[in-house]
């Protein structure tokens, strides 16, 4: 009797390691079939004074899982970073997550701080051409500076995005913040963050541009 059930003992922890096996397989298949969306932000893509879940990016992720699901969205958005910021981090950014596509949403708090356009372009070239040389395809996401900066300053801090994007022939989106620029009240107090409720818009104004780089 012992015999017997020894056997079966035996059977049965062999069926339960062929099924652990079997899964770790399957899991490290679906690893090595992923990609990843990886999003290089500052304040604006970080979600700063919104909940975890509430963000563009966060939205574009959860988009993703249903619409996209060979897809992974890694975040490094930081609040405050700049294009220099960036810079310095890129490579390590791009060597931890191996990302196919690499969203690329800076240069904002570089206007508020008013470095020179040149350097912001510089710091952004960098950026875009480390995306490239490991073989990921860009997304630019540029961004605007309100008029009391001054018309030349505003009209090169712009220009540098559409500069670039087409040097490096990225997708490009012109204005992250285009489609609720004009109302007060998609902004919280300080007026330069959005709030929650038109993060959904800017998810979709994102993501236009964004979709048929996922394939």
């Amino acid at each position: 009797m012992n015999g017997i059930y020894g056997a079966w003992q035996a059977r049965v922890q062999r069926g339960v390691m062929i099924f652990l096996l079997l899964m770790l397989c399957s899991a490290a298949a679906m690893a090595a079939t992923t990609r990843t969306v990886l999003v290089l932000g500052d304040s604006l893509s970080s979600g700063y004074g919104l909940a975890a879940d509430q963000g563009w990016v966060a939205l574009t992720a959860q988009r993703m899982r249903g619409s996209h699901p060979g897809w992974r969205l890694v975040n490094a958005s930081i609040s405050g970073e700049t294009t220099a910021g960036g810079a310095s981090r890129v490579a390590a950014e791009i060597a931890r997550s191996r990302p196919a596509v690499v969203i690329v949403e800076l240069g904002a708090n570089d206007g508020l701080r008013g470095l020179a356009p040149a350097q912001t372009q510089a710091n952004l070239e960098i950026i875009i051409r480390s995306a490239k040389a490991a073989k990921a395809k860009v997304l630019l996401i540029g961004m605007r500076m309100p008029p009391n900066f001054g018309q030349q300053y505003t009209r090169s801090f712009e220009q540098n995005y559409v500069t670039l994007a087409k040097r490096h022939d990225t997708a490009f989106v012109p204005f992250l913040l285009a489609p609720i620029a004009a109302d007060r009240n998609a902004f919280q107090a300080d007026n330069l963050h959005p709030v929650a409720a038109v993060q959904p818009t800017l998810r979709d104004h994102v993501w236009g541009a964004l979709k048929p780089l996922l394939k």
